[in-house]
């Protein structure tokens, strides 16, 4: 029987659209899709993930694969990424439906430091019954620890839990660890259905 429900953060309540960022910075696809590479597909932002650099310690490493003449732009997007990062669609009324229909709710994100400056446009950390982010962990998914160390944090059983995430490879990670999931596409109410939520 499903009594907790565990949320993705990106994708899944808030926005994680790294385009807006270099649309907003840099104004040729070239240049876009270098920083794309070099920032945002880079080793940094998992590295960021992982806890052991910041968000800001990203700049330099990075700035070393990038042109001198995109060096501010880079800088600007180290720093204002989260620009990116709004209140998903029918998020706020599915945890509104679960948290009246007795369902704990928690979060379970990959994220650099800058989550607790960003996640309280969807709502206070206090709003859940309990929020994991990897940077403080220092693990992320998919890594099967991640999710053990979850439930045992909480004291949950994992067939009593519901993973929610939009990434194929998170959800294989949670279904490893013996909880239940969804893969999220943007519908809620598929949700609901699947599991008699």
């Amino acid at each position: 029987m499903i009594k907790n429900i565990i949320l993705d953060m990106g994708n899944v309540l808030l926005t994680f659209n790294p385009e807006v960022c270099l649309n907003a910075f840099l104004d040729t696809e070239e240049n876009r899709a270098i920083i794309r590479k070099e920032l945002f597909e880079g080793p940094e932002w998992i590295q960021g993930d992982y806890g052991t650099i910041t968000n800001e310690q990203r700049y330099e490493p990075v700035s070393k694969r990038v042109p001198k003449g995109l060096h501010t732009q880079l800088k600007k997007c180290v720093e204002q990424w989260q620009m990116c990062m709004q209140p998903v669609s029918g998020a706020k009324e599915f945890c509104e439906y679960l948290k009246a229909k007795g369902y704990k709710v928690y979060v379970l994100s990959n994220a650099c430091n800058e989550f607790y400056n960003y996640f309280p446009r969807f709502e206070e950390v206090s709003y859940f019954e309990g929020v994991m982010v990897s940077s403080d962990v220092h693990m992320i998914k998919p890594e099967k620890r991640i999710y053990e160390h979850f439930l045992a944090t909480y004291h949950l059983c994992a067939d009593e839990c519901l993973f929610i995430d939009d990434m194929p490879a998170n959800v294989e990670g949670a279904a490893n660890a013996g909880i239940h999931t969804f893969r999220f596409t943007g519908d809620f109410e598929a949700i609901k259905k699947e599991y008699h939520l």
